[in-house]
C-alpha cells in the first residue's frame, strides 16, 4: 500500500490532512484511491503554491471523520509504504485518534529503503530519487501522483537489483523482534520512530529499565533483539511506557519524570551563600530550599542534598585553595588560634592574622565562582521551544524560575498552561537541581531558544 498525504503544514499537533492518495498493489493487480479532505483549518498561501490545493477545493470535501471507517478498512493489515513514513503514518494515526479509531500499521519508509539499496548516494529526498531514476511525475505534491511515483520507484528498484534483493532490504527495515509472550505485540507498531524516553515495568509496576533515546522504537525494541536480549529483563517486563519528544531536551525531561518516583527530592536541599561577617569579610552560610527560592539568589553556590554533603564539599574546596577552616566555620577553633588546616600548612593564616580577611574573602569568592548558581535570567515565565529535525513536532516547555510548569505542542495550549499557572490552578513544582542544570545547559549552549510566554511579563 503506497501512501502519500498533503497537509496544511508539517506540525503533527497543529496541522491537518488536506489530501490522501493510495496506490494498492496485491495479487489482484493495482488499484488507486484518492480524496481531498476538509481540514477545517485555513490553508496557507505557501501550501497552495506547493500543492495547488486551496480552500475552494477542500470546502465541501469530506472531513476525515467521514472517510475514517472505509479508510481504516482499506489500510487494515496492509504494509504501509511512504516516503518519510513517520510523517504520513504520524498524521494518519493522529487523525484516526481524533475520531476514536486506534490505527496501527506495519510501516516501510522508502527513504530508509533507498539508503539501504543505494548507500553510495547521499541524497534520498523524493525529488532526488525521481531525478536519479528518471521518473516523471504529473503533479508533484499531489497525493495520488506522489503515491504513484513510490510504486514506480519500487518497480525501478526491482529491475535494477532484483525483487528478492529489494524485499530482503525491506524486511531488514521492518523486521519485527520476537517479544516475550506476556507483552502485547501491537506495541511494535505503536512505539514512535522519534526522540523520547521509555520505561519497562514488572507485574508490580516497578520500573526495571528507564532510558532516553533519539529513536524510542529502535532502542526499546533493540533490547529484545537476540544478540542483545537480557533474559532477566525480557522475562520480567510486563508493560512498556513511553513519552515522545521533539528532541534531546524533551527526551531528558521525560526520562527525569520516569525516574522521579525513584529519586525523590531531598528535604534538606541547600546551597552556600556568602554573608557579611565584618567590613570586607564574607563567610559562607547554608541556605535551604524550604526557606528560600534557590532560583532567585544571585549569590548562591553549589547545590547539595544535605548539610553533611555541603560541609564535605566546602572542606574539599578549602583544602584545594588553602582557605581557612576557622573563617569558613569548619571546626571549633577558638578566635586567634590556628585552625586545623593551618597546623597542616594548608591555610595561609587568616585565622591568626597572617592573611587579611579581605584577601581571604577574595580568594574564597574566586574558589566558589565555578559553582555559582545562575539566577533565573527572565522577568517571568518563558517558553523554551524545541523542534524535531523534520518539523513534525514542536514542543513548548513552559518554564519559570528553572521550574518546568508544562510541556505542550501548540501555542494555544501554551497560553492555557500559562493562565492556569498564573491563576494558581497548577501548583508550581519545587526547585529540582537536575531540571535547573538541564535548562541552564541547554539555554547556555544555544541549542534551544526561549520566547516570552503569551501574556508573560
Amino acid at each position: 500500500m503506497f501512501v502519500d498525504l498533503e497537509t496544511t503544514g508539517p506540525n503533527l499537533a497543529a496541522d491537518r490532512i488536506i489530501e490522501i492518495g493510495i496506490v494498492e498493489v496485491d495479487a489482484d493487480g493495482v488499484r488507486e484511491w484518492s480524496s481531498l479532505v476538509d481540514p477545517q483549518l485555513p490553508i496557507s498561501d505557501f501550501i497552495t503554491r506547493l500543492t495547488g490545493i486551496d480552500a475552494t477545493m477542500t470546502d465541501g470535501a469530506p472531513r476525515f471523520a467521514d472517510l475514517a471507517p472505509a479508510l481504516s478498512e482499506r489500510l487494515r493489515g496492509r504494509l504501509f509504504v511512504a516516503h518519510n513514513a513517520r510523517f504520513d503514518y504520524g498524521f494518519l494515526k493522529r487523525e484516526f485518534a481524533r475520531v476514536g479509531v486506534a490505527f496501527r500499521a506495519q510501516c516501510l519508509c522508502t527513504v530508509k529503503l533507498s539508503r539501504r539499496l543505494f548507500p553510495q548516494h547521499h541524497r534520498h529526498s523524493l525529488d532526488a530519487l525521481l531525478e536519479r531514476h528518471a521518473i516523471a511525475v504529473a503533479a508533484r505534491h499531489r497525493a495520488l501522483d506522489d503515491a504513484r511515483v513510490l510504486w514506480d520507484l519500487w518497480q525501478c528498484w526491482c529491475l535494477a537489483q532484483s525483487p528478492d534483493h529489494v524485499w530482503t532490504a525491506a524486511l531488514g527495515i521492518i523486521g519485527r523482534p520476537q517479544l516475550p509472550p506476556q507483552i502485547d505485540p501491537s506495541i511494535i507498531d505503536d512505539l514512535p520512530d522519534a526522540a523520547g524516553a521509555f520505561a519497562f515495568y514488572d507485574a508490580a509496576g516497578k520500573p526495571l529499565h528507564i532510558a532516553r533515546s533519539a529513536n524510542v522504537r529502535q532502542q526499546a525494541l533493540g533490547l529484545f533483539a537476540p544478540e542483545r536480549r537480557e533474559v532477566a529483563l525480557a522475562n520480567s517486563t510486563q508493560r512498556i511506557e513511553w513519552r515522545e519528544a521533539a528532541g534531546e531536551l524533551g527526551a531528558r525531561l521525560h526520562e527525569l519524570a520516569f525516574q522521579r518516583p525513584l529519586r525523590p527530592l531531598a528535604d534538606d536541599l541547600c546551597a552556600w551563600r556568602l554573608v557579611e561577617h565584618a567590613v570586607g569579610e564574607l563567610r559562607p552560610q547554608l541556605v535551604y530550599s524550604r526557606e528560600h527560592d534557590l532560583a532567585l539568589g544571585d549569590d548562591l553556590y553549589g547545590l547539595y542534598s544535605s548539610r553533611r554533603e555541603a560541609l564535605l564539599a566546602l572542606r574539599r574546596i578549602a583544602e584545594t585553595h588553602r582557605l581557612c577552616f576557622s573563617l569558613l566555620g569548619l571546626g571549633d577553633t577558638p578566635p586567634g588560634k590556628p585552625c586545623v588546616a593551618h597546623r597542616r600548612h594548608a591555610c595561609r593564616g587568616a585565622c591568626i592574622g597572617k592573611e587579611s580577611a579581605t584577601q581571604h574573602t577574595a580568594r574564597l569568592q574566586a574558589a566558589l565562582a565555578r559553582i555559582r548558581l545562575k539566577e533565573w535570567p527572565y522577568a517571568g515565565p518563558v517558553a523554551i521551544v524545541e523542534r524535531d529535525d523534520f518539523g513534525l513536532r514542536e514542543d513548548f516547555h513552559l518554564v519559570d524560575r528553572w521550574r518546568l510548569l508544562a510541556t505542550v505542542q501548540t501555542r494555544s495550549a501554551l497560553a492555557e498552561s500559562l493562565e492556569r499557572a498564573q491563576q494558581g490552578v497548577a501548583v508550581s513544582p519545587p526547585f529540582d537541581p537536575e531540571i535547573y542544570r538541564l535548562f541552564n545547559r541547554f539555554l547556555s549552549s544555544g541549542k534551544v531558544s526561549a520566547l516570552p510566554s503569551p501574556g508573560g511579563s
